[in-house]
């Protein structure tokens, strides 16, 4: 399994998920979600974390929070131990209960994270749960949306500050949320390498004080961070490198067989990359997300099975070092 990248400094912000081993639950009944929720709140005050926002869905949950030491991983790694411990012995089974490794990313200020807070808390609504957030419990939005908690280490000072001259903070959150519908890809337009959320200036700050010189063979995202790939950079020259027209595959439905082919390639070559999502890399070559995977899945193929295509395209590839 691929390493994370996990970079800790006093003060660091972070939104952190993480899902069921095999999809499945990670609590049962209310009685599990209670235990959930006591043992963040134990994390809280045992690493001095102060945390803003979370959310327990099902089969997975996220937290946004900031580690007033460097212990990211330290917490993390006592917080799974520890609850999974205890929802294995209330239901007598043993093994793991998380998948693999927690997903981290790592959030440049706090002007981010009242756009994160409605993301985390709208996941009840997307997962089609609720009607209305507020009939959900087992969350932060409550106390967000009306000032009820009993969660003493549930910090809202640094969002709610942000809604400025108003009366009501609660209404306004409230308010707030409702529109976001239509905005939630906005937050994303800022995420980076795939563990940064935040300005390319706040990335560039942190590859220089935390990226190493050679970046570790099994952490991807800190491969793709070093090369800070721009896509169309890419197709661009490995399709003169190929003599590949790529208008043609834009403009026109029908391309013959051998541009097919020089086409699944640059696909494959950029999808490969992991830095672009199927309806990015569809945008670029005028296909549907859908076709790409079709598209990636029969180049698969014929690189298994033709030699010669095998060893082109190890060569284009190492031609603009990839």
């Amino acid at each position: 399994m691929a390493r994370a990248w996990r970079i800790e400094y006093e003060g660091a912000l972070y939104h952190v998920l993480s899902r069921g081993n095999e999809k499945q639950d990670i609590v049962v009944n209310d009685d599990d979600r209670k235990l959930f929720i006591n043992t963040v709140s134990e994390m809280a005050e045992r690493f001095e974390i102060d945390i803003y926002t979370y959310v327990l869905m099902d089969n997975h949950y996220h937290l946004l929070f900031r580690t007033n030491r460097a212990n990211l991983c330290r917490s993390m790694q006592w917080f799974g131990v520890t609850y999974t411990r205890k929802f294995n012995l209330r239901h007598d089974r043993s093994g793991h209960l998380f998948q693999g490794r927690f997903k981290n990313m790592l959030v440049q200020n706090d002007a981010y994270l009242l756009q994160l807070s409605y993301y985390i808390h709208r996941n009840p609504l997307r997962a089609g749960m609720v009607r209305r957030l507020a009939d959900y419990k087992w969350s932060s939005y409550r106390a967000y949306a009306y000032g009820k908690s009993q969660q003493n280490w549930l910090n809202t000072k640094p969002i709610l500050s942000q809604f400025l001259n108003v009366n009501d903070l609660h209404r306004a959150y409230r308010e707030s949320i409702q529109k976001y519908a239509k905005e939630e890809q906005r937050i994303w337009e800022d995420l980076r390498h795939g563990i940064f959320v935040g300005t390319e200036k706040f990335v560039k700050k942190i590859k220089k004080r935390y990226l190493p010189d050679v970046p570790h063979a099994e952490i991807p995202s800190q491969k793709r961070a070093a090369k800070d790939i721009n896509i169309e950079t890419v197709i661009s020259k490995a399709a003169r490198l190929m003599k590949f027209d790529l208008e043609l595959c834009r403009k026109s439905v029908r391309i013959p067989s051998q541009a097919k082919t020089d086409r699944d390639l640059l696909i494959y070559l950029v999808w490969q990359l992991g830095v672009a999502t199927n309806p990015q890399i569809g945008e670029k070559f005028g296909l549907t997300y859908s076709a790409v995977s079709q598209r990636v899945s029969a180049i698969k193929e014929k690189l298994n099975s033709d030699k010669d295509l095998a060893k082109r395209y190890q060569q284009i590839k190492s031609i603009i070092k990839i």
